[in-house]
């Protein structure tokens, strides 16, 4: 079955940086594409970063999306997310997402506090 595991959170002061990981499985990884969104606490889910099979990538989120690197590993079945100059708004936990059949299927999320 379809399953997506995200990484890599935690707790940054404001100017950090973290780098989180999604391993996934259930479905031929290099074919599709994968998103990264995240949900501050009392707001809806946004889309942060998406990149497709070949590697294009569209932002959104756009106060993120100038700090944020997707990348993919289609060896290795995982899709990550490096984010510079993290700020207070960037708090949020950050979920992996891939729509396979019709179907989209999240991870479980991780947390994302950027605090001092």
């Amino acid at each position: 079955q379809v399953q997506l595991v995200e990484s890599g959170g935690g707790l940054v002061q404001p100017g950090g940086s973290l780098r989180l990981s999604c391993a996934t499985s259930g479905f031929t990884f290099s074919i599709y594409i994968l998103s990264w969104y995240r949900q501050a606490p009392g707001k809806e889910r946004e889309l942060v970063a998406a990149i497709t099979s070949a590697g294009g990538i569209t932002n959104d989120a756009d106060t993120v999306k100038v700090r944020s690197t997707i990348t993919r590993d289609n060896a290795k079945n995982t899709v990550d997310l490096q984010m510079d100059s993290l700020q207070p708004e960037d708090t949020a936990v950050y979920y992996c997402k891939v729509r396979f059949d019709g179907e989209d299927y999240w991870g479980k999320g991780t947390q994302v506090t950027v605090s001092s």
